[in-house]
């Protein structure tokens, strides 16, 4: 059983998302506070394994409560409410950056309380499952499938497979696991890297900001990037980032071209794909079906990424909740795509990266810390002008 604390000045909201909790067997709210003083308060009667937590409030506001509870409980999931405004966009990324897990969006225009406990039935009760205590595994059952002929013991950081040349340097960074992989026929060693595609949901924006901020101004290829967001959050995430990274990071537009030096983030409910016109790689939105239930979806980048540049695309797939991208890394595997994925220890949700991984996708499994660096060495790899690093 998982146990959530809700927070919300409002009874009513509160009493929205007790109602949208109460019928799941797994879950059971232990209880509720009406501001954030109230709730630190009850984290150390109730120990809950989940808390939900709105922004704005009496007292401690929700911002105010990420700062005093996260020296003291540093791995307790938080998830923020928030509203679809550019002042609640605004406040939910601050959230973030201070400490907070994930987020949901307030239900607005759904007509009736029916819709409103649906609508945050369906967001919040896969977002508590992820980030609460996990099932113990099954014995036996390891992190990533078991080494076949050709791969590396898993665990054993750096060692690359039989007859594949390491990912960027010489030898993985420290903590890096060579993944059981794909068969090497379609690998060119030395291949030159065009493109950086980087795929991420759960956690994804302070890992994402994480590796963005590793980039030098010089970073002589662009990056494109899908992050689960609704709209307005995705302008002001890729504001907020580019104003904290050397290179410049912008909310992708149509039919522009892609430049080194820049990261384009999917604008959200619009999926972004690249497509190649004459000598140039332009951007292309578009609203076509949810996959995997998310526009923008990993997927759709990741099959137009491996169609326009195949082998010259280097792939990440970043924390996350499901498995988005993972078909996509199907595709990009078949035309020698090289795919680092973010490993389990510091991924908020191991879901997207974990699928990767334990399809046999992956080339080498990285811990956060790690991941910048081994992009820097991957596409300076062949070039006449090594890159400069410019923090």
């Amino acid at each position: 059983m998982i146990k959530v604390l809700v927070v919300d000045d409002s009874v009513v909201v509160r009493r929205l998302i007790v109602d949208a909790l109460s019928d799941d067997p797994g879950i059971e709210v232990v209880g509720t506070a009406s501001n954030g003083r109230l709730a630190l308060a009850k984290i150390e009667e109730l120990k809950p394994d989940v808390m939900t937590l709105d922004i704005e409030m009496p007292v401690l506001d929700g911002i105010g409560t990420l700062k005093e509870l996260r020296p003291k409980h540093k791995r307790l999931p938080v998830i923020m409410f928030s509203t679809l405004t550019a002042n609640g966009a605004s406040a939910t990324l601050e959230a973030l950056a201070a400490g907070a897990t994930d987020y949901v969006t307030k239900p607005a225009n759904v007509g009736s309380v029916r819709e409103s406990i649906k609508s945050v039935r369906e967001q919040l009760i896969p977002r508590i499952y992820a980030l609460g205590p996990k099932q113990r595994p099954a014995p036996g059952r390891p992190g990533l499938p078991p080494g076949r002929p050709g791969t590396a013991p898993p665990g054993r950081p750096g060692a690359p497979l039989a007859g594949r040349p390491p990912l960027g340097a010489p030898a993985a960074p420290s903590g890096g696991i060579r993944a059981p992989m794909r068969p090497a026929k379609s690998k060119v060693p030395g291949q030159r890297i065009d493109v950086i595609a980087v795929g991420c949901s759960t956690g994804g924006p302070d890992a994402l900001a994480k590796v963005v901020q590793g980039f030098p101004k010089d970073l002589p290829v662009p990056v494109v990037v899908v992050q689960h967001m609704p709209p307005i959050f995705t302008k002001m995430f890729a504001d907020r980032l580019d104003r904290a990274s050397a290179v410049k990071v912008v909310e992708a537009t149509a039919d522009i071209p892609l430049d080194a030096g820049t990261v384009y983030i999917a604008p959200g409910d619009k999926h972004l794909e690249v497509v190649r016109k004459g000598t140039s790689v332009l951007t292309k939105l578009h609203e076509g079906p949810p996959e995997n239930s998310c526009r923008p979806a990993v997927d759709p980048l990741f099959r137009s990424v491996a169609s326009v540049f195949g082998a010259h695309a280097l792939t990440v797939v970043l924390t996350g909740m499901g498995q988005d991208g993972k078909k996509g890394c199907e595709v990009l595997a078949r035309v020698g795509s090289e795919i680092v994925v973010q490993d389990e220890e510091t991924s908020v949700v191991w879901g997207m990266p974990g699928a990767v991984a334990q399809a046999g996708l992956a080339d080498v499994v990285l811990p956060l810390g790690s991941i910048s660096d081994t992009l820097l060495a991957r596409v300076g790899h062949g070039r006449a002008n090594r890159l400069a690093v410019v923090r």
